[in-house]
């Protein structure tokens, strides 16, 4: 069988990646400016940021779609920069599924083996065992305008499959999809990578989908990484202001501060808030009348006199509105802060647009940034 479990997976067939220095300029404009990174053989990476951060150009790069301006490109140890796309041992998935109308799926998923002059025995295998891990064995017959979107995305992964690459790679495949949609093809090629154990790499604006896909998650603004790590490490440790306020859903609340004085390992910040609450804080790097950003999250914060035994600090605000999701509550207050404070309280709390409240948070929740946007204190614990 050509396709094997992680445990029996050939170290031949699981690709790990290299970028050294990598950069891409058009004309004047330069996108990617100097990207270093290391995939593992198997992980599962996932770049990250919003549009214009340069992920789909970084992505086009290692598939050799895009030449590259400067810098290596090593796939397998192999220096690739300047390799036809074909010679690299990949498969790409694209946002559109870019199937063929007149064909249906069976042939859809073995054209590019027959391309290739395969035995015929061999092509029928191939395309088998691909429609038996991504369930398409009762679809294959059918023409792309009978299936759903899922379905037709599953057929577009189907055909990379087939060509069993080192490395697989995904440009937001997921962003012609409905919600519910979504869900399922996230779980869908979550599974996928467990029983294949090859190299991927996922591009995405939605964070939601790093998350929860990434081994790690490469968060990337301006041309520039930003920050690379585990899921859950971007979300309690986030090494900046673009990390902290990209990662999460609802984002943190972050807070303009000025530092107003500076001891032996702290710091005392006035927020620019209603009402200029003060609070002390253990951090370093810090000088007084700085200006610099408190962040916190959502669920970190506490309205009224449910919080009054976690009060270090407390902010008065006027609710603004209120979603009810059941299992969630959402507060949207107007706190006299430039953005909107959310509060996620779990259940559903009896909170009303209007009222006035008193915003509580520990100090050991905040995370604090510098005037240049750099993280300069972790939550305790973390």
């Amino acid at each position: 069988m050509w396709f094997h479990s992680p445990s029996e997976r050939p170290e031949g067939n699981v690709a790990a990646v290299e970028l050294r220095n990598v950069s891409k300029a058009f004309g004047a404009v330069s996108v990617i400016k100097g990207v270093d990174l290391s995939i593992e053989r198997g992980e599962f990476v996932v770049f990250v940021g919003a549009s214009g951060s340069g992920k789909s150009t970084l992505l086009r790069m290692i598939a050799g779609l895009e030449p590259v301006s400067g810098g290596d490109i090593l796939i397998d140890g192999r220096d690739v920069t300047f390799d036809e796309p074909a010679e690299r041992g990949i498969a790409m998935v694209f946002q559109s599924y870019a199937l063929y109308p007149h064909m249906n799926v069976y042939d859809n998923i073995a054209f590019n083996l027959r391309l290739a002059r395969l035995p015929r025995a061999e092509v029928a295998a191939r395309v088998k065992e691909a429609a038996r891990i991504l369930r398409l064995e009762q679809l294959l017959d059918r023409a792309p305008a009978q299936l759903s979107g899922g379905q037709r995305q599953r057929v577009a992964i189907g055909r990379a499959i087939v060509r069993n690459p080192k490395v697989f790679l995904f440009d937001e495949p997921l962003s012609n999809l409905d919600a519910a949609l979504r869900v399922q093809m996230r779980l869908e090629i979550e599974r996928l990578h467990r029983e294949l154990g090859t190299t991927m790499i996922y591009v995405t604006h939605d964070q939601v989908e790093a998350m929860t896909l990434a081994d790690r998650i490469v968060a990337l603004e301006g041309g520039h990484i930003q920050q690379v790590g585990k899921p859950l490490e971007l979300y309690a440790r986030p090494s900046n202001l673009f990390v902290a306020g990209f990662i999460g859903s609802p984002k943190m609340n972050l807070i303009p501060v000025k530092v107003t004085s500076t001891g032996v390992g702290s710091a005392t910040l006035e927020l620019l808030a209603r009402g200029t609450p003060k609070l002390d804080v253990a951090v370093t790097g810090l000088a007084a009348g700085d200006g610099a950003t408190i962040g916190i999250r959502p669920e970190s914060l506490f309205i009224g006199a449910t919080a009054a035994a976690r009060e270090t600090a407390a902010l008065p605000a006027r609710i603004e509105s209120v979603e009810r999701l059941g299992n969630i509550t959402y507060a949207y207050l107007d706190a006299g802060t430039p953005e909107v404070i959310t509060v996620q309280a779990v259940g559903d709390v009896a909170l009303e647009a209007g009222t006035d409240v008193a915003v509580s948070f520990r100090a050991s929740d905040l995370h604090v940034f510098d005037p240049r946007g750099t993280r300069v204190v972790a939550r305790t614990g973390n």
